[in-house]
């Protein structure tokens, strides 16, 4: 799928915030001032996209996981559904601290989910009481809300992908702690620094999170593909030796 400046145009892309609320550090990514707004250099998007697309598609190819974040109103169904397309981790509810510095601990509250979720289907919760039935599901609809969407990540993610950094500001502080590569849609009131693959992009419109999320989402398809065909060759190979 190639990335085009048409297509960005038509999302709007290339809106950035007004001019006063602008981060000095996107000077060289923005392309002029028009009415107040200052507007993205769509060339610069269309370059850093296509770094970020290939480095998520090399993470992709070794099996990691990439975690996909965004808890505004506009980014949350998008990031949910383009997450569930690549079956990958996301989360659009609230951050909860410690979500990578103690992932540990946060593991333990995702085995207690999946426990839940086995006792509901093998019949153990039907032969509890009334009142223990009612505790365990709400700490189960507590656990799902802000758990279900990471369920399968047993490990810290070989990298991350933020909506707005500006808004997910803890799991930026988070990721960079652990060096974990970082890839974000940046507007221009954002620091670009921050971020290991910055991609200039409006990151309020809706129609301009479901483009850069697309391409994304794409490239890491294309990496879990090459992954599942390396390890279907490597099996192959085996069990030619064993024969």
């Amino acid at each position: 799928m190639k990335i085009n400046t048409q297509d960005l145009l038509k999302a709007g892309v290339h809106f950035g915030h007004i001019a006063r609320k602008w981060n000095p550090n996107m000077r060289s990514f923005i392309f002029m001032k028009k009415s107040g707004i200052h507007i993205i250099d769509l060339s610069k998007t269309i370059i850093k996209l296509e770094e970020a697309c290939n480095e998520l598609k090399k993470i992709a190819i070794t099996g990691k996981k990439i975690l996909l974040v965004g808890t505004k109103p506009q980014a949350k169904k998008k990031v949910s559904l383009y997450a569930k397309s690549i079956n990958m981790p996301c989360v659009t509810e609230r951050w909860l601290g410690g979500f990578l510095t103690n992932f540990t601990t946060i593991r333990k509250s995702v085995k207690k989910m999946n426990s839940i979720e086995r006792m509901k289907k093998n019949g153990t919760f039907n032969t509890l009481s009334k009142k223990e039935r009612l505790l365990i599901d709400r700490l189960y609809e507590k656990l799902h809300k802000n758990l279900g969407s990471i369920s399968n990540m047993n490990h810290i993610p070989g990298g991350i992908f933020l909506v707005d950094p500006n808004k997910e500001k803890i799991a930026l502080t988070e990721a960079k702690k652990l060096k974990i590569p970082i890839f974000a849609m940046v507007d221009t009131n954002t620091n670009p620094n921050d971020i290991h693959y910055p991609i200039p992009s409006n990151d309020d419109s809706s129609k301009s999170i479901d483009i850069i999320l697309k391409f994304i989402t794409e490239s890491i398809k294309n990496g879990i593909i090459i992954n599942r065909n390396e390890r279907e060759e490597k099996n192959f190979t085996i069990k030619n030796r064993k024969s």
